[in-house]
């Protein structure tokens, strides 16, 4: 048997899921890219579709505090989403197919919401364009970008069911993750994570602190946020809390960014 190309590395002749490899290698500090960045997912669902009346305000407060502040605006899609995974899901479209459909509507949100924030250097950008927001937040630009992740026809399959499991909030988080942001806030339209959904219980409990190992232990029926985001933080380096907040209340977002809690605060442990 001939004997195998090898390059001089640190990993060299390494199959890269050995479980002591990091004994062998020690794991560096990671680089954050925008440390200062408040990544701030504006749902679907939760605010875009309910038009102007919750739309207006809402992007004239993240225009404001974009003054002071490095943001970027991630968007959900909200009804159109599940009306498409809906439809597809009945047509028998593989779980990857879904995850292609629905991240058109997300970006059509992200077109929407740079235009409503155009007077404050609102800009779309794309996912590929990540690498570009140190340099577009120092033009003073506010970017905006869809929240679903590019895994596309390569989805992670959903077990039992077919709806995709990386999601906008998931999109949110991963993008705060690997840029090394400051911040990652989820907006919905209800005060945090509850132990059941509160529009149908309103005696539900608010919950205002978590662990992710903690909420998976719950085994909620229902939740406001992915299941996929508790899963993701526990393994995160630079995002180790995630804040849900209502986006609809005038103030959640700056006391967010602030470091208050004005809503849930899920923390990696």
């Amino acid at each position: 048997m001939k004997k195998r190309l090898e390059l001089q590395s640190g990993l060299m002749g390494e199959t890269l899921v050995r479980k002591h490899m990091k004994r062998k290698r020690p794991v560096e500090d990671q680089i954050r890219i925008a440390p200062e960045l408040n990544v701030v997912k504006i749902g679907g669902h939760g605010a875009i579709d309910y038009g102007r009346e919750v739309m207006y305000p809402l992007c004239e407060e993240i225009g404001d505090l974009s003054k002071k502040h490095q943001i970027l605006v991630v968007t959900g899609g909200g009804g159109r989403v599940r009306h498409i995974m809906d439809i597809g899901m009945d047509l028998g479209m593989p779980t990857g197919v879904l995850a292609e459909l629905s991240a058109k509507i997300s970006e059509q949100n992200a077109i929407m919401v740079s235009i409503l924030l155009s007077k404050y250097n609102g800009t779309r950008i794309h996912t590929g364009d990540l690498l570009d927001l140190p340099a577009l937040l120092k033009l003073g630009m506010l970017p905006v970008v869809h929240g679903t992740p590019p895994y596309g026809l390569y989805e992670h399959p959903a077990r039992n069911e077919m709806i995709p499991p990386h999601r906008t909030d998931t999109g949110a988080f991963l993008i705060a993750e690997v840029i090394g942001a400051k911040s990652c806030i989820i907006g919905k339209n209800v005060d945090g994570l509850y132990t059941e959904d509160p529009r149908v219980n309103p005696d539900a409990d608010l919950i205002r602190e978590i662990t992710a190992q903690e909420l998976k232990q719950l085994d909620l029926e229902d939740m406001v946020i992915e299941p996929m985001v508790a899963n993701l933080l526990e393994n995160a380096v630079h995002i180790r809390e995630v804040r849900i907040i209502n986006c609809h209340k005038q103030g959640n977002i700056e006391k967010a960014i602030n470091g208050k809690n004005p809503g849930t605060i899920i923390r990696a442990e």
